[in-house]
């Protein structure tokens, strides 16, 4: 609770001094694609993950990376779902890794153990991040289908 309410504060703190507004302004400049942006997402949220609460990061990057994502043309849905994804990841690796202590925890099996039986699972959502990083549709497909089923 004490760092969902600090990562809430400095979220405000950014957003009142418009550093994310700033930051969106220096990556435009530096020309960098949509999919150059989205490895540098995916690298910082991996590097995130491995020492932070899902919701702090969430609190954190998503005022930052949102206002970026949206100058480059990244659709809001797939930049959530991307980040989603990568938080999950970030669940899955030590040194934080909260499921694995949880898995570990309720199956009475040690961390190593947990930890070789979950890592053919962490290169699967590895391999899935790739795919929903830039093949969009793959995570697009459902609310646009839903948007059309209802005529939006």
């Amino acid at each position: 609770l004490f760092i969902i309410a600090n990562a809430m504060l400095f979220a405000h703190v950014l957003t009142t001094e418009r550093i994310p507004h700033h930051l969106a302004e220096m990556i435009i400049h530096w020309g960098l694609p949509s999919w150059g942006f989205l490895v540098v997402v995916n690298l910082l949220l991996l590097a995130a993950g491995n020492f932070m609460e899902p919701s702090a990061i969430l609190l954190i990057m998503a005022p930052i990376l949102f206002p970026i994502a949206l100058k480059l043309g990244i659709d809001p849905i797939h930049l959530g779902i991307i980040m989603v994804v990568n938080m999950e990841i970030g669940m899955l690796t030590p040194p934080v890794g909260l499921n694995l202590f949880v898995t570990a925890g309720i199956t009475g099996h040690s961390i190593g153990w947990v930890i070789k039986a979950a890592l053919p699972w962490l290169l699967l959502l590895l391999f899935f991040l790739i795919i929903i990083t830039y093949v969009p549709q793959v995570s697009l497909f459902l609310p646009e289908f839903l948007d059309k089923l209802h005529g939006y």
